[in-house]
């Protein structure tokens, strides 16, 4: 598709262009922290399971600070995209069509 094409579907409907925009990013960040979140615990039963179940507590402590870094912008990233997502779909509805 041409991006003549596209300039022209997006005036046409711009709040649908929009929402359509809103959905991908609300996807694209939901998957993000489901991701992230699914990789801590893997991470946490790896450790658990590499020694004794009393250090369960102390397993996120155990952690590597880059992982932990890595993983907080993941999450950081995540809530962000839903954010967008979230301001692009209020402002959708401002528009006409």
């Amino acid at each position: 598709m041409s991006l003549q094409a596209l300039w022209n579907l997006f005036q046409a409907h711009p709040a649908r262009v929009l929402n359509d925009l809103a959905l991908f990013f609300a996807l694209a960040g939901a998957w993000l922290l489901l991701a992230t979140r699914r990789r801590e615990r893997q991470a946490l039963q790896r450790l658990v399971a590499g020694g004794d179940g009393a250090s369960a507590p102390l397993a996120e402590a155990e952690a590597e600070p880059s992982t932990a870094k890595i993983n907080r912008f993941f999450y950081l990233f995540g809530f962000a995209c839903l954010a967008l997502a979230v301001a692009l779909s209020q402002y959708s509805t401002q528009l006409p069509g």
